[in-house]
């Protein structure tokens, strides 16, 4: 019994810690990009928008989301 509980597949283990990366730092740095786009094309409130919501999105997803992690 003790055997069992100490072996474990840790295959998948480093596509989790990808995915919970991509979700932390990659849709906010997505939304900066689209954001930086808009600011060349003079669209400058909606690049307003979109920085703001990335911030808030990193944020959260380090604090608050994070420390559940």
């Amino acid at each position: 019994m003790d055997l069992f509980l100490l072996e474990g597949n840790m295959d998948g283990l480093i596509w989790l810690v990808l995915g919970l990366f991509f979700i932390g730092f990659g849709i906010p740095l997505i939304l900066a990009i689209i954001g930086f786009v808009q600011w060349s094309k003079k669209r400058k409130t909606v690049a307003k928008v979109l920085f703001i919501i990335a911030t808030v999105y990193v944020l959260i997803s380090l604090g608050v989301c994070g420390s559940m992690m």
